[in-house]
């Protein structure tokens, strides 16, 4: 009987030895991917608008992205030590041609500020009047809700929320009227649409280089999704998308769990397709990518029960509306 015990532990032993070293060496092989696992966007709102308008007065000679990654790997990621002073020396050496001085963790800082903010500014065609178009540099990307529908915000990422499980707020909420108009921050496909019990009616949508995913949650109540949108569709930045609702909080279809009516909107960064669904997505905190983006709204029109975009837009050497 002691023979069998001993046998029994030992190959109980050996398991666990065996599971350790397969646990070593998934990690090891998901190490060696070599792609980013955690990134945290907390630029303040004032820094993003001075570097985006230096970009833009330079049709992008300067280059924002540049400009913010470097004084985040001087700061050590911590913007609270943000003096706008810095940002003028920076702006100043890059306006001048001049290069930035090698710094550590620049690169990591790169590459996350270049996956949030590498498709907002851009060339573009904006449509002025019939058959009349304007070129133009700047925003490629528009505030989520249209032009002359009011909101209401606050910095609410990593918040508490209780439905269905303990867990912290990913997103952004816009707290707005029933039914507003909800349109595409960025252009990109349509990957979800449907049910969710959490989000209600809601949309996930992929931009074109494929390192933003957008989700917009608890849409209206029996007319959430604008008339033709699918899964697969492709959109264009300020395209409308749905409508704001307080769906969601229920395992049954179409139901109003929500008390207070507000859009739900996030971003996820993907550096590698296995974060996708995994429990370590990067989400970033939006209000102050919000508040830049408050001030460039799409204008939409109503046609029968539903609203359009009252100005077609082109991404020059992207692709057409």
């Amino acid at each position: 009987m002691q023979g069998v015990l001993k046998r029994a532990l030992a190959m109980l032993l050996i398991g666990v030895l065996l599971g350790f070293l397969g646990a070593s060496f998934r990690a090891e092989a998901e190490e060696d991917k070599g792609f980013i696992r955690y990134a945290e966007f907390n630029v303040p709102y004032k820094a993003l608008r001075t570097a985006m308008n230096a970009d833009i007065g330079s049709e992008g000679a300067v280059d924002w992205v540049d400009a913010l990654a470097w004084l985040a790997a001087k700061y050590g990621g911590e913007w609270s030590r943000y003096k706008e002073k810095d940002l003028t020396a920076v702006l100043e050496k890059l306006t001048a041609g001049e290069a930035l001085e090698e710094i550590k963790y620049y690169d990591y800082f790169r590459e996350v500020y270049s996956a949030v903010l590498g498709g907002f500014l851009g060339n573009n065609l904006v449509e002025t009047g019939e058959g009349e178009w304007e070129y133009t540099y700047g925003l490629r990307v528009f505030s989520p809700l249209a032009a002359g529908y009011w909101y209401n915000d606050f910095d609410d990422f990593g918040v508490s929320r209780s439905y269905g499980f303990a867990r912290t707020h990913m997103g952004h909420d816009l707290m707005g009227s029933l039914g507003s108009p909800v349109v595409a921050v960025e252009s990109g496909t349509v990957e979800v649409m449907g049910w969710n019990q959490y989000g209600g009616w809601r949309v996930g949508i992929r931009s074109d280089d494929r390192k933003r995913y957008w989700y917009y949650a608890h849409l209206r109540k029996d007319h959430p999704f604008a008339a033709g949108l699918t899964e697969g569709s492709r959109v264009i930045a300020g395209d409308v998308i749905g409508y704001l609702g307080r769906t969601g909080y229920s395992h049954n279809e179409n139901v109003n769990g929500i008390e207070t009516p507000h859009l739900h909107y996030g971003l996820e960064l993907v550096f590698d397709e296995s974060q996708k669904e995994s429990n370590n997505e990067i989400w970033v905190d939006l209000y102050a990518i919000t508040r830049l983006l408050r001030d460039h709204p799409s204008e939409v029109v109503r046609e029968g029960d539903e609203y359009v975009r009252a100005r077609h837009f082109l991404l020059c050497g992207e692709g057409s509306e």
